[in-house]
């Protein structure tokens, strides 16, 4: 089953990076340096490297109009302009997690889930793509419930 696992734009998030700290805790949101490797970037799929500023914030992974709307925190590198495209291969944010994948409908339904870890999503990407009511998938990190990368059809 081919598939494509796909980061976020960085686009509606690129103002923040020019505010202060302060500026943006009343925005609800923080800067971090990157003092481990515990900051995946949601544009890269890849992890910020240590040293790093990178942003957390809140983005509407689910901005569809069905009872699943949903949104929640995010990290964010200021110097990932492109989103990242993964064509039968995973990012590397996804390898040695505990992950959620919530399977959805042409209508932005759940009409499956499950966990893994991910040196084993393929596996579920499969089975979920095997049928074919699923549209797409969200992965999360199970662990914080954080939106990781969709995953589409290739």
């Amino acid at each position: 089953m081919n598939y494509r696992a796909t980061g976020i734009t960085l686009n509606p998030f690129k103002p923040y990076f020019n505010l202060s700290n302060e500026e943006l805790k009343k925005r609800g949101m923080r800067r971090y340096v990157v003092d481990d490797d515990g900051y995946p970037c949601r544009v890269s799929l890849v992890n910020a490297p240590l040293g790093e500023n990178i942003l957390l914030v809140n983005f509407d992974h689910q901005p569809a109009h069905s009872p699943y709307k949903s949104g929640g925190p995010i990290f964010v590198r200021e110097t990932d302009m492109e989103p990242a495209e993964f064509i039968n291969e995973l990012p590397e944010v996804a390898k040695g997690r505990m992950l959620s994948v919530r399977a959805y409908d042409d209508e932005d339904l759940i009409c499956d889930a499950d966990i893994v870890i991910g040196d084993e999503l393929e596996g579920l990407i499969e089975r979920f793509f095997g049928d074919e009511q699923v549209s797409y998938l969200h992965v999360h990190n199970a662990k914080r419930g954080c939106y990781a990368f969709r995953v589409d059809r290739a």
